[in-house]
């Protein structure tokens, strides 16, 4: 079964689109029907389907989660004690666990059946750049 690993870099937390890539992956792999299974290989990140026609979605959803989950240093989250890489590790941590690591998504005719507005999104949750690897695999 086709498979490969991307590599992103991020320029700190927000929504980095790939669905580009994950298409010219189900074409150079030679994919019919099928599901594509996506996995990011990290605990301080995510994956989300969402919607890729206004920016301000994208922007309006990483807000929504820094205030959901702010950084440590925020007197409401005194309590965490894993802060070993900063301020925004362990919210980082928590935000990916409140989302997805990994992704099915229905194959037909070589593509991905997203709906018309859909992409796929690595939601980067820490500050800093980071490179980050998602596995893309597409059984039929």
């Amino acid at each position: 079964m086709p498979q490969t690993i991307l590599t992103l870099s991020t320029r700190g937390a927000g929504l980095y689109e790939f669905t580009g890539e994950a298409d010219a992956f189900l074409r150079t792999a030679g994919a019919g029907e099928g599901l594509l299974a996506v996995f990011v290989r990290h605990t301080s990140c995510s994956l989300v389907i969402q919607e890729n026609a206004d920016p301000d979605v994208r922007r309006d959803l990483d807000q929504f989660f820094k205030r959901l989950v702010p950084p440590s240093t925020d007197p409401s989250m005194r309590w965490v004690v894993h802060t070993d890489e900063g301020a925004d590790d362990m919210p980082a941590h928590i935000k990916a666990a409140l989302t997805q690591v990994s992704i099915g998504i229905p194959v037909a005719g070589g593509r991905m059946m997203l709906g018309t507005w859909q992409g796929l999104y690595l939601f980067e949750h820490r500050d800093r750049p980071h490179r980050r690897e998602i596995v893309l695999h597409v059984s039929g």
